[in-house]
Order: C-alpha cells, then sequence, then structure tokens
C-alpha cells in the first residue's frame, strides 16, 4: 500500500484525542514494514522504551491555578511556545506531501521546524512554506565541499540556524524495521544529496569495509564543527548530546547550542534516556545556553517535565509522523495545538505563569519508587 493509496481523512474525529491515538491508529494507513522503520528503535528497543519510562519517574507538583504564556526567545528569534517538529527524513513515506504537510502544520500552528538533510522534499520548497522560525539540520557529506554546498542552500533558503547531528554516523541495527523487511521505496529519495554519492557499506572497497575506515573515516569530529562555526552567519547547534563533557565542548568551540538526544533511540541501545541526561547537561553548561530536548515526548505534561529539567524547548520526533500518516497536515497541526494546550493547563495547575517560572520545585523525580524532590534545574 503507497501513502496516495491509504485510507483519508478530512476532518479529526473525537477518538483521536492525544498522540497515543494517532500511534495506534497510524497501523491502519502504513504498510507494516514502514510503521516497523518509523515506530521501532535500534536493536532491542531498550533506549526507546526508557525515553519514555523515565518520564512516568517524574511527578508534577500541584498548585493553585494561574494565567499563563508559552512565548519564548531562541538564539535571539521569539517562540510562540516551545515545541518544535524535530527533524524527520524521508516524510513522504507516509503521505505523498511529505515535509510540505509538517511544514504547512508548524506554520499554522507557530511552531519551530527543523528540516532534514534527508528530507524527501527540496529544502528550498519546505522553507517556502514557512514564515516562522526554521532550522536546517545538516549531516556532514563526505567532503566540506559538499557539506558547504547543503550550508549555502540553506542560507539562500532562509533557514534561521543550522542543527548538526552527530550521534548517528552510522546506522543502528534497527530489528524491526530487519524483521519487517523494510527497504526504501524507489519513489522515496533524499532529494537534497542528488547528483553527490555518500558513502554507503555497499560501494566501499574491501579494505574500507570496516566500520572505522569506511564509514566512520566521514563522521563529524570536533574540528569539524569548529570549522563549520567559522563558514556561516547563521548560529550552529549540536544535536545528540548526552554527556555533560561533550555539552562543555560545544560551548568552548563557540556553538550556540546543543540538543539533548539519544536520536529517538535508534542508534545504539543502552545509552541513557535523554530526559535522564538533561539535569547534568543543563548543570555543566550554565543558564544561559539554549539547551533543547527530544525523545519520548508524547504529551504536555512531558514538555513542561523537560523544561522543569532544564530543557529551554523540546523537539517532538515520531508524533508528527503517526499525525502525518493518519491526517496529513491537519493532524500534525491538531497534535501540535492538544501538546502546546496541554502545557497550558499544567503551567496553569502548577502555579506556573511563565516558562520561566518552571523550575526542578515543580517536580518530584522518583528514581527507586520513592519520588525525590528535584530541586531548582532552570538554573
Amino acid at each position: 500500500m503507497r501513502p496516495e493509496n491509504r485510507p483519508k481523512l478530512d476532518h479529526i474525529p473525537p477518538e483521536l484525542a492525544a498522540v497515543s491515538d494517532y500511534e495506534q491508529r497510524a497501523k491502519n494507513f502504513v504498510p507494516h514494514a514502514i510503521y516497523e522503520y518509523v515506530a521501532g528503535g535500534v536493536a532491542d528497543d531498550v533506549t526507546l522504551r526508557k525515553n519514555r519510562s523515565a518520564f512516568d519517574r517524574i511527578e508534577l507538583a500541584g498548585r493553585v491555578l494561574t494565567d499563563c504564556t508559552t512565548a519564548l526567545t531562541l538564539l535571539g528569534q521569539p517562540f510562540r511556545h516551545p515545541i518544535l517538529l524535530a527533524p524527520l527524513a524521508y516524510q513522504q513515506l507516509v503521505h505523498p506531501a511529505g515535509e510540505i504537510a509538517t511544514a504547512q502544520a508548524a506554520d499554522a500552528l507557530e511552531a519551530g521546524f527543523v528540516c532534514s538533510t534527508l528530507a524527501s522534499v527540496p529544502l528550498e520548497e519546505v522553507a517556502a512554506e514557512l514564515h516562522g522560525p526554521k532550522w536546517f539540520q545538516l549531516y556532514c557529506q563526505p567532503t566540506r565541499e559538499r557539506t558547504l554546498t547543503l550550508v549555502r542552500r540553506a542560507e539562500a533558503a532562509g533557514y534561521d540556524a543550522l542543527v548538526v547531528t552527530v550521534d548517528a554516523p552510522i546506522n543502528g541495527v534497527r530489528n524491526r524495521a530487519r524483521r519487517a523487511g523494510f527497504t526504501l521505496p524507489k519513489h522515496v529519495r533524499a532529494v537534497n544529496l542528488q547528483g553527490t554519492s555518500p558513502p554507503a557499506a555497499s560501494r566501499l572497497t574491501p579494505e574500507q569495509s570496516g566500520v572505522f575506515q569506511g564509514l566512520m573515516a566521514h563522521a563529524p569530529t570536533w574540528v569539524d564543527l569548529a570549522w563549520l562555526r567559522g563558514e556561516t552567519p547563521l548560529p550552529v547547534l549540536v544535536k545528540g548530546i548526552l554527556h555533560p563533557d561533550d555539552a562543555l565542548r560545544t560551548v568552548d568551540i563557540g556553538l550556540a547550542g546543543m540538543i539533548v538526544s539519544n536520536h529517538g533511540g535508534r542508534t545504539l541501545d543502552g545509552l541513557p534516556a535523554s530526559i535522564t541526561a538533561l539535569p547534568r547537561v543543563r548543570t555543566a553548561v550554565g543558564a544561559d545556553v539554549p539547551v533543547l530536548l527530544d525523545g519520548g515526548i508524547r504529551c504536555g505534561t512531558d514538555v513542561f517535565k523537560a523544561l522543569a529539567l532544564g530543557a529551554d524547548a523540546v523537539l517532538v520526533g515520531r508524533p508528527q509522523v503517526y499525525t502525518l500518516a493518519v491526517a496529513g497536515a491537519l493532524g500534525v497541526a491538531h497534535v501540535l495545538r492538544l501538546l502546546r494546550e496541554e502545557l497550558e493547563v499544567t503551567m496553569a495547575l502548577t502555579g506556573c505563569p511563565t516558562l520561566d517560572s518552571i523550575d526542578g520545585s515543580t517536580i518530584r523525580v522518583s528514581l527507586d519508587g520513592s519520588p525525590e524532590e528535584a530541586g531548582p534545574a532552570r538554573c
């Protein structure tokens, strides 16, 4: 079943009331192999499950009702709320409009949007749909010349920042996708890389076929990140930070910020949940460095908990694919609205009038079944 032949929704039925509803419904809208590719993590899905279960160990501290606002500033840009759409590859896997539809939803709900290098729609066409904050996620290419070609295209298209993904120099072993027999359909391509030859294990010579001599030889280094910072006027963030030492190094070389992420549990099983790694990263870099988080966000209370533990904003990944599959741009816009409204309700019922008032005193973290006060986390 190709995406254009799937069932269609032209309105949101009442039974689609949360992200989890879309996740279950998406199974009926895309082929099984594609669903498993999207929904699965790496190996045994241990880190994937941690991303969700870690949020369940965090309790909220209820307070009196109050009015609230979700506005914030990131990298000098105003945002209406702290919920961005994460960069996701090949969105035409689940909907013929692909990234165009998710960009339209982001624009309608005034949400920040991050376009992937591996988008199935040209980055320029995606940018044309967006009037608010738009960032471009960059996978460094085998040569600096090719990397700069992508950077210059992003600059010309009006993107406001670059997000360099560093936690996926090679793909993890994704067992669920393998078992389901997933292969990329011929009609879905990484159109931004047309005319280039990114490294692939199938094209390496025998002496290059080892991971470290082959694919890892093209992985970005700290030197590459410092070089990139000097080649573009755009602020550069790093996506894939989990360790405080890496966070400090990001600051030391002058990058604009970071995203705490384990790539949605899709690269290495056994990594900590993103939300678990967040407080140490925030403590390491202090209050003034932009720190975002992705991984496991499924409702507005999750957004609140991430902010309480030190994030300035969050990115949502799989939810946009599930909603795109079920209802196109309408579905993505609906879930963005749900997340924002759930965040506003949570703020009101915890006595937090602004995002800055959300701190460690508003939650309790349970590590072994006995909740503990988290203490101030947003410096």
